[in-house]
């Protein structure tokens, strides 16, 4: 996926099934298994089938923004259909259902939740202003108490070498947060605004200079967000339903990323042990913005808020969606008596919330994230932990099968997603590590020691075959991740360390080292390395920072922690 998204792709006519490939490790793929067919409003393209997993593990799953270079994390259930659980969250759920419930199908982890799910949205019959509020103008607030504060530039920018970028502006986060530190949501880019969301505000951000254009105060905390705006510069958010310990994640607020003000607000009913274990995940593409959970989805229409769809008829209910020009969705057909997975890829029309084709994938195997979405590259596991198994798939434009990507030659794969960081949602397009264009996929490598200093590879792989084309070394004593595509060419970020500052590079379509487009100064090497998981934006000539998460060991750390970072020319 590019940033910021192209015009929407229009799905191609059907084409055949090609012969089945053969896998690197000259694995022939498994037959397809036969299913009943789909309602005619969901034609089914073909049951998922791909070799055995690679002889090694990922690390979890990428999207059009990357993260810092931080220490392998092991593998996990990652995903929207099984993450891990993290010890920030709080222990509020209800005993009874912690004993009585501790999978469903679909997405929910176990008994270390916080409460963030209690319910579920409307299945049918909401009226259109059922619950909806139209919040006050918001006015901005520079000198409020709860924003971040600017940080100083000077003299990291005077101690630059030749052909170093500037540090273009830093922001510390200023803010008293919680004990066991906060989420942050974004960056979102409009126009000249990058907004990002954290705690109880969300604030834009002049991008050329760091000016604050305005802050919207909420009255609760956020829970979850989609990973992208509207193309006019409109996100929904999720937020507590209260302050209290046993709220859930329940109301939508939407926000006008240009103005800083509040529009339309909803709150969601959620109830039952299912959705109570479920975590969130949102998606905006067009003008609809989706509301995931195990068992009952809902989607609104971003414009004004009415809904678009609720909990479909039958077994099969989608659980996530992915953001931008393509809605793909991850869909569970699981009950109560089935022993293994049953889960579907399907591409959702925003305009009416229904699929336009369904693709099954194998029993016992689950979607675990979205890496692109045009084309279609989805990551698959099956299992838990180091023991399970993990194969990429890739799908044509109608949503037929077209091949598996295969591990190679003794490599970890090694994408992040928000499931592995972010306590609060689970979205199915929020990672980092891996881009693609027509033919080819790129994936990072986990990073491995190279003398005193980690160091990795990016490898291209053929999306009709499967196989890796091409292996491309990082910096020395770097690491770099793919984050987009431009063109042909595909652009990294290089990870700053302590003593080195990191940048954007790009890799042509052959392959070969790194060419540098924009190279963050060293002398701002220190700043950027303190980034928790910072995710990467690439856009208009400059590098933008955002951390993941806030976090320090005493109020007085909290508050200088660093939460934006540009680069520019």
């Amino acid at each position: 996926m590019t940033w910021p998204p192209g015009p929407q792709q229009q799905p191609s006519q059907p084409q055949p099934q090609p012969p089945q490939p053969q896998g690197e490790f000259g694995a022939p793929f498994e037959p397809m298994e036969p299913m009943r067919p789909a309602p005619p409003a969901q034609p089914v393209q073909g049951y998922g089938q791909f070799p055995p997993p690679p002889p090694v593990q990922p690390q979890a799953g990428p999207y059009g923004y990357g993260y810092g270079a931080q220490p392998p994390y092991p593998a996990g259930p990652g995903g929207p259909a099984g993450r891990k659980p993290s010890g920030r969250r709080r222990t509020t759920l209800v005993a009874a259902v912690i004993a009585g419930v501790l999978v469903v199908g679909g997405g929910v982890w176990f008994a270390t939740s916080d409460g963030h799910g209690s319910g579920k949205p409307v299945a049918h019959g909401s009226s259109d202003g059922e619950r909806l509020t139209a919040l006050p103008p918001v006015r901005p607030t520079d000198d409020a108490e709860v924003v971040d504060t600017a940080a100083p530039v000077d003299k990291v920018n005077a101690a630059r070498k030749p052909g170093e970028a500037k540090v273009l502006w830093m922001r510390d986060n200023g803010v008293d947060v919680p004990r066991n530190g906060v989420d942050v949501y974004g960056p979102w880019l409009t126009g000249d605004i990058v907004a990002k969301g954290m705690y109880r505000t969300v604030s834009g951000y002049s991008v050329a200079d760091g000016a604050r254009k305005w802050t919207l105060e909420l009255p609760a905390d956020l829970c979850a967000a989609p990973t992208l705006p509207t193309g006019d510069g409109k996100v929904v958010v999720a937020l507590m339903g209260g302050t209290s310990s046993d709220a859930d994640c329940s109301v939508l607020q939407m926000i006008d990323l240009t103005t800083g003000r509040a529009g339309w607000k909803k709150t969601v009913e959620r109830k039952g042990a299912e959705d109570l274990l479920s975590d969130v995940a949102m998606g905006i593409s067009g003008d609809l913005a989706t509301f995931g959970r195990s068992g009952n989805s809902v989607g609104y229409r971003v414009s004004d808020g009415k809904e678009v769809f609720g909990k479909r008829e039958g077994v099969c209910q989608p659980f996530a969606f992915t953001s931008g020009p393509r809605m793909i969705a991850a869909t569970s057909c699981r009950t109560d008596a089935d022993d293994e997975d049953k889960q579907q890829v399907e591409e959702i029309d925003p305009a009416t919330g229904k699929p336009k084709w369904t693709y099954r994938v194998k029993t016992g195997w689950r979607v675990a994230q979205v890496y692109s979405a045009n084309p279609l590259v989805i990551s698959l596991k099956k299992g838990v932990g180091e023991g399970g198994a993990w194969a990429i798939v890739t799908l044509r434009e109608n949503g037929t099968y077209r091949s598996q990507m295969v591990g190679g030659k003794n490599e970890d794969y090694a994408v992040t997603c928000d499931v592995d960081i972010v306590v609060s949602g689970r979205n199915l397009d929020g990672c980092a590590g891996a881009a693609a264009d027509d033919g080819t996929f790129y994936l990072a490598t986990k990073p491995a020691t190279v003398g005193s200093s980690l160091t990795n590879k990016v490898v291209a792989f053929d999306l009709d075959s499967g196989k890796a084309k091409w292996r491309a070394a990082a910096p020395a004593g770097q690491v770099m991740q793919p984050l987009r595509m431009d063109g042909r060419n595909v652009i990294v970020r290089v990870d700053g360390t302590y003593r080195k500052g990191g940048g954007i590079a790009t890799l042509g379509p052959e392959g070969g080292a790194p060419k540098m487009l924009l190279r963050h100064p060293a002398s701002a090497a220190e700043a950027e390395s303190s980034f928790s998981m910072a995710r990467a934006v690439y856009a208009g000539g400059r590098s933008i920072l955002v951390s993941a998460t806030v976090s320090a060991i005493n109020d007085k750390e909290e508050k200088k922690v660093k939460t934006v970072m540009v680069f520019g020319p």
